[in-house]
């Protein structure tokens, strides 16, 4: 697997900083439709399927990393399933959205136009290349995907207008899941021979390295989605080897120790990089209370999956008229925080891109995407803003 290097670049510092965090594994606010007329020209988002829009259509997989059948994109927002992994839309649909943007295109659709961003996501992609190698476009081949739109945007738009769209875009990225489920806890060659903390350096360091490329590449803004508590996706609930119904919190201790080191990193950014800024919070409580007190938040079901089979529809199968067991799909997938298995249901997709979108820099920090797709002139005088304000600790999950 791919080591982050070890030469005398800010990155030593860094590194040394993303260890010390990850041994602990054993003001303003407003709506979207208020977004100033000084938007961001374009949003670019790597990662999984969190985020896919329908790459993995296009290339050679197998079906569980396809979601191009029904009844994925049932609700009707999309006039066919699209390869998103729910039941509608996904999060940077509606960021988009708030931004005044069009729909972010996937990379891979015929005769897409790039000029306001890309979607280079793919689902079951990890932030290592070997992480379901050979099924999905890996971290590293996103960021090729992007050199060639950068390429294009440079030769259409003129060498100034395409640096500054670069600059001033917003960088989306969500991506990590799968290195800890499928490379690690599912790949017990790698599970043996590194321990926990080991190999979240090993993923947070090539993180770190990706960042550091996009941002040689004019790449400023950036809005991070940080890893859910993975022990309680329905599919690892159901695999608990506990058997008493809760997450499997050895999985969850992963996500948890890689949001940290993760959070160390981008304050170590932010100090090193002129002009690195970014957005980010704790998606693991986040989402963990909803989970655990779904009422509050307009939810019946925390627990189970809407569309699966098994206990708590853990079952991989939605879609899947192959299995001898079938499958159910629940009639109100808004009633539900989990859409299938392993990902959640358009109502959290759309609640998250809100608290991103425009909560404060208590809850998203130092800034939110709201503040990111201001102009330079606002964003200076946001900055101002987020200096008096300060920002809480929300890396960690207490």
């Amino acid at each position: 697997m791919a080591r982050p290097s070890s030469s005398s670049s800010p990155f030593s510092i860094i590194f040394l900083i993303l260890l010390l965090s990850i041994n602990s594994i054993s003001s303003s606010s407003g709506s979207p439709e208020d977004l100033a007329a000084a938007a961001a020209a374009a949003l670019f988002i790597f990662g999984d399927s969190t985020i896919d829009p329908g790459n993995n259509n296009y290339i050679e997989t197998t079906s569980d990393m396809k979601a191009n059948h029904q009844p994925y994109g049932q609700n009707g927002f999309f006039d066919k399933p699209t390869g998103r992994f729910t039941d509608g839309r996904v999060i940077v649909d509606f960021i988009a959205e708030f931004a005044k943007l069009p729909i972010i295109p996937p990379f891979l659709q015929p005769s897409a136009s790039f000029v306001n961003g890309a979607n280079f996501g793919s689902g079951g992609a990890g932030v290592l290349p070997e992480t379901n190698q050979g099924l999905v476009i890996d971290l590293q081949t996103q960021l090729k995907q992007f050199d060639e739109v950068r390429s294009n945007l440079i030769e259409g738009l003129g060498d100034k207008k395409a640096r500054e769209l670069i600059s001033q875009a917003v960088y989306f990225i969500s991506i990590g899941s799968n290195d800890y489920i499928a490379g690690y806890v599912l790949n017990p060659k790698i599970s043996e021979a590194y321990r926990p903390e080991e190999f979240v350096s090993m993923v947070i360091g090539n993180l770190s390295q990706s960042i550091q490329a996009l941002y040689d590449k004019g790449a400023r803004k950036f809005c991070f989605l940080s890893l859910c508590p993975l022990g309680c996706l329905p599919i690892l609930r159901a695999a608990n080897p506990k058997a008493d119904g809760g997450c499997f919190e050895d999985i969850s201790a992963l996500a948890s120790a890689h949001n940290n080191a993760l959070a160390a990193v981008l304050t170590s950014l932010a100090h090193i990089l002129k002009g690195f800024k970014y957005a980010n919070s704790d998606f693991y409580s986040w989402l963990d209370y909803r989970i655990q007190h779904p009422s509050k938040y307009g939810f019946k079901d925390g627990v189970s999956a809407c569309c699966g089979s098994g206990p708590y529809g853990g079952v991989y199968s939605c879609g899947r008229t192959k299995e001898a067991s079938g499958y159910q799909v629940c009639e109100n997938p808004e009633d539900f925080v989990w859409w299938d298995s392993f990902h959640a249901s358009e109502r959290i997709h759309e609640q998250i891109a809100k608290t991103l979108w425009s909560d404060p820099p208590s809850s998203v920090g130092p800034y939110n995407l709201e503040k990111l797709f201001l102009g330079e002139e606002e964003l200076r005088i946001a900055d101002v803003v987020d200096v008096e304000d300060g920002w809480g600790d929300f890396g960690t999950t207490a």
